[in-house]
C-alpha cells in the first residue's frame, strides 16, 4: 500500500462552483443521481438507446467536470495492481454465466423484485459501431468516475459519520463496508450475485490502497473488457 493517504481534510476541498457547493453531499452525490434519473426515466420518456447515451453523456460529464473533478487526485498510486483487480472481477462476473448453462434464469436471479433475465436483453439496441462507441465512452470513461464517487467515495463514508468528509478516504467499519456492499449489488438486478462479488473486492481495494483514483482505474478496466466480451461474442444481456 501507498504510505500517503487520501486525508480527510484532502476530501473537504471544494467544489469548482457554485453549482454543488448547496450542499457537502452534492459533488459526490449529484453525478451518480442525474445518471440514474436518466436511466430510469426512459421508462416514462421512451428514447432510443442512442440518443438515451447521449443524454448520459453530454449531461452528466459536464455535471461532473464543474462539481466533482477537484475532491480527490485522479492519479492512480498502483496501476498495475488496480488494473489486475479490473481483470479480477471481469472474470468472475462472466464466469457463471460462462460455466453453467441456464444459470441466471435460476428463480434467485429472475424474479419480480430483480427482474426477468433475458439472454436476447439489448439485441434490439445492439447499433452499429457509432453506438458502440458511444456506448463504450459512457461505461468506461464516465460510469467508473460517478460511481465510486458514490459508493465508496461517499456512501462507505457517510455511513460512518454523517459528516463524511472526515472520515479518511479507505476507512474500513464493517456496516458500511458490507452495506455497500449489498446495495451495490442491488444496482445491478439479475446479476446481484457478482455485483455483491464486484463490490466486496472494489471496496477491499479501496481499503488496500485508499486511493479513489485506483478503484476508478480498475472500474474502468472490468467496463472496458466487459464492453469488449459483449461485441465480440454478442452477449448483449450484458449491456441491458
Amino acid at each position: 500500500m501507498s504510505s500517503s493517504s487520501e486525508t480527510p481534510h484532502s476530501q473537504a476541498a471544494p467544489a469548482s462552483g457554485p453549482l454543488c457547493q448547496w450542499h457537502p453531499w452534492a459533488p459526490w452525490v449529484a453525478p451518480f443521481a442525474l445518471y440514474m434519473l436518466i436511466l430510469s426515466g426512459d421508462s416514462l420518456v421512451p428514447l432510443s438507446p442512442t440518443v438515451n447515451h447521449w443524454l448520459r453523456l453530454l449531461l452528466v460529464a459536464p455535471l461532473l467536470l464543474l462539481c466533482s473533478r477537484k475532491l480527490v487526485s485522479w492519479r492512480p498510486r498502483n496501476a498495475i495492481a488496480s488494473v489486475l483487480v479490473g481483470v479480477a472481477v471481469f472474470v468472475v462476473w462472466v464466469a457463471p454465466d460462462a460455466l453453467f448453462l441456464g444459470y441466471r434464469s435460476h428463480w434467485l436471479f429472475s424474479n419480480s423484485l430483480l427482474g426477468q433475465y433475458d439472454p436476447t436483453q439489448g439485441v434490439s439496441a445492439a447499433g452499429g459501431p457509432s453506438f458502440w462507441m458511444l456506448r463504450i465512452a459512457v461505461s468506461v470513461l464516465l460510469v467508473p468516475v460517478i460511481e465510486e464517487l458514490f459508493w465508496r467515495g461517499f456512501l462507505m463514508r457517510v455511513l460512518i459519520r454523517n459528516d463524511f468528509r472526515q472520515v479518511a478516504m479507505g476507512t474500513f467499519q464493517r456496516d458500511a463496508f458490507w452495506i455497500t456492499a449489498a446495495l451495490f449489488a442491488l444496482e445491478h438486478g439479475a446479476f446481484w450475485d457478482v455485483g455483491l462479488a464486484a463490490g466486496i473486492v472494489y471496496n477491499a481495494w479501496l481499503v488496500r490502497t485508499r486511493s479513489l483514483a485506483d478503484l476508478v482505474l480498475a472500474h474502468a478496466v472490468t467496463n472496458g473488457l466487459l464492453a469488449a466480451y459483449v461485441l465480440g461474442l454478442g452477449r448483449w444481456e450484458f449491456w441491458p
